[in-house]
């Protein structure tokens, strides 16, 4: 499988999972919408494109993103499952698909004119998994990230498959494992509606 280590808890995986925004950073509000296209880059994927529409209501309050992360750093992660799973904050959807309901939603500025936008819900198994057992339900989240600059146009990944868990040897970080070869691009990416920035 392959890890991606994305954050630190504490020190740096505040700064986006589960932080509150930048300092001096300005305030979304609204509805924000965003289109692009998933690319396959691996597997029977690889080359395969999709488009997509990702839609957030809200973002995840730091308040509840705290809350989450003290859950996954002593419970773990299927804990960390039934506290979001409920939460809607959005949806994602592939064209031809019915939509998911995005679980967890969080945006930072980065100071360069661009937005990081990390979306995590619940994954959708199919009912070979669930009946065996497979170990593909290790990995229950499917976890997005996109970069957005000033001109409301981006890019980013997606991960299908997600395990996220606190690293055993460092318990400031949090690592995401990719149940497969390698996550899928977003490219193409539109900030479709960008809303109104607080001053």
């Amino acid at each position: 499988m392959r890890k991606i280590i994305f954050v630190a808890l504490m020190c740096t995986v505040m700064l986006v999972l589960f932080s509150p925004s930048k300092s001096g950073a300005q305030a979304v509000k609204g509805k924000q919408e965003f289109t692009g296209t998933v690319v396959g880059t691996g597997g029977e994927l690889g080359g395969v494109t999709r488009p997509f529409t990702l839609t957030i209501d809200r973002f995840t309050p730091t308040a509840e993103a705290l809350r989450d992360a003290q859950i996954l750093r002593s419970r773990g992660q299927d804990a960390l499952l039934d506290a979001i799973r409920k939460e809607k904050v959005g949806t994602f959807a592939l064209v031809g698909q019915i939509g998911r309901d995005v679980n967890f939603a969080r945006e930072r500025e980065l100071g360069d004119g661009r937005r990081r936008i990390v979306v995590v819900f619940e994954r959708w198994m199919n009912m070979y998994e669930l009946r065996y057992g497979t170990r593909s339900q290790d990995y229950p989240f499917t976890y997005l990230e996109i970069y957005i600059d000033s001109n409301g146009k981006g890019e980013g990944s997606l991960i299908p498959a997600a395990r996220i868990y606190f690293d055993s040897k460092n318990q400031n970080q949090v690592d995401i494992e990719n149940f497969g070869i390698y996550p899928a691009r977003l490219v193409g990416v539109e900030w479709r509606n960008r809303p109104r920035i607080a001053e």
